[in-house]
């Protein structure tokens, strides 16, 4: 999952460099969502 993190972080990077502003706004907030559910899985396989 931080594979995609990292995947979309660079796309909104790049889009934001080249001034694609809708793009890079889109995939910060993708890169946000999955980095929320990455923490969630790895708090829960810790306490199971």
């Amino acid at each position: 999952m931080l594979n995609w993190t990292v995947t979309f972080i660079v796309i909104a990077v790049i889009a934001g460099i080249l001034g694609f502003s809708g793009i890079a706004g889109a995939a910060t907030q993708i890169a946000k969502i999955i980095f929320v559910l990455f923490l969630i899985m790895f708090v829960l396989s810790l306490l199971f």
